[in-house]
């Protein structure tokens, strides 16, 4: 797959059948959409296209900070090229670009920059200055541009029942388990180790704190969780804890912290990439620390048994 920031470097390709959203998760109704794409594609000997924005557009129109995102932009590249996507384009959302009526995002975007041979959009997908484009004027002045065009019917849509405002919901309130269900794997996220106050080893657990590269990255609801880690070329199985540990830290400083099964090395300023498998509790204080020394056994167990089945 072939990855365009910006116009600039994306040249004149045979027949581009385009997409366009934002599509965080890629979860399985943006793979139908994409599925869809490469079989167009394939039929009218072109090359697949998806149109995608940076920032997210609702970042710049609404000035949303609470809007977590369920992918980094590098993510959505891998997981985009694993599905065999031909090009990526991610085009910078700016207030002036939003300012561009319907009309001359169809004409200056789609047909002057990246010469849409076919235009595969769905029912309820909107754009330009308002959201005053949609599916009917694209039908409407479809005779009038070199494009064709194919709209994806609403119960073709509807009928796999996701959206990624659903998938944010699962993952903050602690139903990781339904990502996997609308989405085919499991949820990711990467940080570097950083330097935290020492307390796992007191308790004979010692964590690896990580500071997540993302800081619109949406985090799963606090809690112990069984995962499986990546460090360099190394896959570790562990536990994580996310949350503000009030059974040892005073400050309620909420964290991210994974406990490497049989790993004893030096990781500080390390990459760590976690894959959340499953959820094993709630967060809550221990009214001692042997109560959570016992319950941290306990995790490890259940993890453990988790991650080997």
């Amino acid at each position: 797959m072939k990855v365009h920031h910006g116009i600039e470097s994306y040249r004149k390709i045979k027949n581009p059948v385009v997409t366009v959203g934002t599509f965080d998760g890629v979860h399985f109704g943006h793979q139908k959409i994409i599925n869809r794409l490469k079989r167009i594609a394939s039929e009218c000997n072109g090359e697949s296209v998806l149109l995608t924005f940076d920032p997210h557009p609702r970042k710049v129109l609404f000035k949303d900070r609470s809007l977590k995102l369920i992918n980094t932009t590098d993510e959505k590249i891998k997981i985009l090229s694993e599905l065999g996507l031909d090009h990526l384009v991610i085009y910078p959302f700016t207030n002036d670009f939003s300012k561009f009526s319907a009309e001359e995002y169809i004409s200056e975007l789609l047909v002057k920059k990246l010469r849409t041979h076919y235009l595969v959009i769905g029912y309820d997908h909107h754009f330009g200055n308002k959201r005053e484009g949609d599916i009917n004027l694209l039908k409407k002045v479809e005779k009038n541009y070199p494009f064709n065009l194919e709209e994806i019917k609403a119960h073709e849509i509807d009928e796999i029942k996701v959206s990624s405002t659903k998938i944010r919901d699962a993952i903050e309130n602690g139903n990781i388990h339904l990502f996997k269900e609308y989405c085919g794997r499991n949820f990711e996220f990467s940080g570097s180790v950083v330097y935290g106050n020492g307390i796992g080893k007191t308790i004979n657990t010692a964590t690896a704190n990580i500071k997540l590269d993302n800081d619109d990255k949406i985090r799963p609801a606090d809690g112990v969780y069984a995962v499986l880690c990546q460090l360099d070329n190394n896959f570790l199985k562990g536990i994580m804890n996310i949350g503000v540990r009030p059974s040892i830290d005073i400050n309620h400083q909420k964290s991210t912290e994974v406990h490497l099964f049989d790993f004893d090395k030096n990781i500080y300023k390390k990459l760590l990439k976690v894959e959340v498998i499953s959820k094993i509790r709630d967060e809550i204080k221990f009214p001692s620390l042997d109560d959570l020394k016992n319950q941290i056994t306990k995790d490890i167990k259940e993890a453990k048994k988790i991650l080997n089945s």
